[in-house]
């Protein structure tokens, strides 16, 4: 299959599951339990994607030392954007979830342009398929919370429209500037996109879906990870 036309397929995909989400949690009032689960199924998505795609390919083919570099540093990017929302916003308001999927999406996303050169056909689809478990839910949760709090209908479908152009726009980009590079600096990003990854889900992700769902949230983080996993 050709390279433009994979890049092309997933980033519609990456797009539109945020188009969707932040379309349906702008316009229509979900109960907040089922919000709750669906945030909940993202957090065990998102838990595969950071144990055994971002975090153990960037020690793969950085080591160590550079894995570990990379994840402090995502992990600190993502507390000062986490950390500055907090200070000048309503933090009830959803932005901390669009805080999450963008910090750790631009990075992932751009590791990602680079690592579809060559898959197979069943390796798209699994991505696919885990693009949309972690991002639609994740997206319709945040865009919920900022009609709720100070946002617009519009306003927030138009800031979610504006995120999945962003990350969409990040695959080619990482084709574009990170294909013949070294390993060390592909390890590198990969590790950055799992630290952000794994500070969001403890800092905001997994939170939100306690809130909503309380001792419910164990069943669904679990489907979640053990649908992604299988599909790996």
């Amino acid at each position: 299959m050709n390279t433009m036309l994979i890049l092309l397929l997933v980033g519609v995909a990456t797009a539109s599951t945020l188009w969707i989400g932040g379309l349906v949690g702008a316009f229509w009032k979900a109960p907040d339990w089922l919000i709750g689960v669906l945030v909940a199924f993202a957090s065990g998505a998102l838990i595969t994607a950071l144990a055994f795609e971002l975090f153990q390919d960037a020690v793969s083919e950085g080591g160590l030392t550079v894995a570990s570099i990379g994840l402090a540093a995502g992990t600190v990017l993502f507390f000062i954007v986490d950390f500055l929302i907090d200070r000048y916003s309503d933090s009830s308001s959803g932005l901390g979830l669009l805080a999450s999927i963008t910090t750790d999406g631009v990075p992932e996303n751009m590791a990602l342009g680079v690592g579809l050169i060559g898959a197979s056909v069943s390796d798209i689809l699994a991505l696919l398929v885990a693009i949309c478990a972690s991002n639609l839910p994740e997206a319709l949760g945040g865009a919920a919370k900022m009609r709720d709090g100070e946002f617009s209908k519009q306003t927030t479908f138009t800031v979610w429209f504006a995120t999945g152009v962003l990350l969409a726009g990040a695959i080619f980009i990482g084709y574009l500037t990170l294909r013949g590079t070294s390993d060390r600096v592909l390890a590198l990003t990969r590790a950055i996109a799992a630290g952000a990854v794994l500070a969001s889900l403890a800092s905001e992700v997994m939170p939100q879906a306690y809130r909503e769902t309380n001792k419910a949230v164990a069943i669904a983080t679990a489907a979640g990870f053990l649908l992604t996993f299988l599909l790996l």
